[in-house]
């Protein structure tokens, strides 16, 4: 896998947007660009298992008529020439789109591309590979039956996060800049989390879903939304300006503005930082890296004060209700009806767990009630704070396996009190644990809101530094 490191390597490190000036001023042609992730991608999947489709000759292709373009004068948008990549539960034209499980092993190519795909090729990005998820997307470590297991970065023994963690380790390992994940409980931010890069799940109702699969409806709807994963912060500042809008199809995505975040003033965000939230409490490493970000900020902002939302600790459970009302018989015959007759035991693992909140009509009911009160206690919050810090996870990445155990899936909650807020949340890389494993801060903020937690996000990845190169990565080049 080692093989002789060149100068025009460091291109890989850089942002989506400063590999996109690179290509517009002519220092680096698209076709080399793309040829310098391919040659990566080939380094390194043998190890990580992160992408399930290299998509060479298209990308190739693709670089081709980026450069002739350019050429000829004409730029398509602010990524031209620049490569990103998909989780396989997004569409993607002339691509099967699995979403991990059995019975979509051999489903056709999808006829076209999801929303969001088609926004980042009309700003002149070029897909180069899918990545890998769990089975279906319920399990917070990337492996199923189809592809095998993703491995972090940093620690192959270890996860990368799911469900979006194919696409945490192909970008933490500089096989692309930037790519498009999904997040119900923490699928996006938990990934992101555990490989060191940066994330963000919008607001629900932000982003269209069009073209993703499972396809969104049903009572889950509220709980997730698609969102974008990139080494560096600016870069999730540039495509949600390009994703956002609604494309007339999803009928849950408003127009309401994106504002930018580099127009936040810091000094008058009141931040609110907690390392339990009532349910699980963050271990010491993640509990310092937290504390040490919140310390520093409070020269940017108008105030730091170490308090949370009382509903908190209802978190846990309410994402637990609203996913399982039926004690998952729901997604049990979706997999049946799917033909997957076979299904990961990580699935199967988070099904059990929804067993103990079966109800009936009356109980779902009272769940809807208890999440109206959740929402409206968070809203309260808002009176005297404008961002929460907290942990993406209480741990730094787990062992492959480990996720499911039930002390460990309780700390999950840390991000699913967002998803269940309807919240937009991000997380950014700040510390590292004493095995050199990268440690997140998670920045939420209200609403629409999502340039405030940016701002705040970007803003603490100056600080302290965010992505840093794995020794997977070094060995690589």
């Amino acid at each position: 896998m080692t093989r002789k490191r060149n100068p025009e390597d460091e291109i890989l490190t850089l942002s989506a947007r400063e590999q996109a000036r690179l290509v517009k001023d002519g220092r680096v042609s698209s076709r080399e660009l793309i040829s310098a992730h391919l040659e990566q991608i080939a380094a390194i999947n043998p190890v990580l298992h992160a992408a399930v489709e290299v998509q060479a000759e298209r990308a190739l292709e693709d670089a081709a008529a980026a450069d002739d373009e350019l050429a000829a004068g004409s730029l398509r948008g602010p990524l031209h020439g620049v490569p990103f990549s998909i989780k396989d539960s997004i569409e993607q034209a002339g691509s099967r789109c699995t979403a991990g499980t059995l019975g979509r092993r051999d489903a056709p190519p999808s006829t076209a591309d999801a929303t969001l795909v088609r926004r980042l090729r009309k700003a002149g990005g070029i897909p180069i590979a899918r990545t890998n998820l769990p089975d279906l997307l319920f399990a917070f470590e990337s492996a199923n039956l189809i592809f095998g297991q993703t491995n972090n970065p940093y620690d192959v023994t270890r996860t990368a996060g799911g469900s979006s963690g194919g696409e945490a380790a192909l970008i933490a390992a500089c096989g692309s800049p930037l790519g498009l994940g999904s997040d119900a409980a923490g699928s996006v931010r938990l990934p992101a989390a555990f490989s060191g890069i940066a994330g963000i799940k919008p607001t629900s109702g932000r982003l269209p879903r069009t073209g993703h699969f499972p396809p969104a409806g049903g009572w889950l709807e509220t709980l997730w939304q698609i969102g974008p994963m990139a080494r560096w912060v600016e870069d999730l500042i540039e495509a949600m300006r390009l994703l956002t809008g609604p494309d007339g199809i999803d009928p849950t995505v408003p127009d309401v503005p994106y504002r930018d975040p580099l127009e936040v003033k810091l000094g008058d965000l009141r931040v609110a930082v907690f390392t339990d939230n009532g349910t699980a409490a963050a271990d010491g490493e993640v509990s310092g890296v937290v504390r040490a970000a919140a310390a520093a900020l409070t020269s940017a902002v108008r105030t730091v004060e170490e308090t949370r939302p009382a509903c908190l600790a209802a978190a846990y459970d309410l994402e637990m209700k609203l996913i399982g009302p039926d004690g998952g018989d729901s997604l049990r015959d979706y997999l049946s009806q799917l033909g997957s007759s076979e299904v990961h035991p990580l699935l199967t693992g988070w099904l059990d767990k929804l067993e103990p909140y079966r109800t009936d009509l009356a109980g779902l009911a009272g769940y809807w009630t208890e999440w109206d009160a959740y929402r409206a206690e968070m809203t309260r919050f808002l009176r005297n704070y404008d961002v929460i810090l907290c942990p993406a996870y209480i741990h730094a990445a787990l062992p492959h396996g480990e996720s499911i155990r039930d002390d460990n899936f309780r700390g999950f909650s840390h991000t699913m009190a967002f998803n269940v807020a309807g919240w937009p949340g991000a997380v950014v890389r700040c510390g590292e644990s004493s095995t050199g494993l990268p440690i997140a801060v998670q920045v939420a903020a209200a609403p629409w809101r999502e340039d405030i937690c940016l701002r705040v996000a970007l803003w603490l990845e100056e600080a302290f530094g965010g992505w840093k190169p794995s020794v997977l990565f070094t060995e690589a080049r």
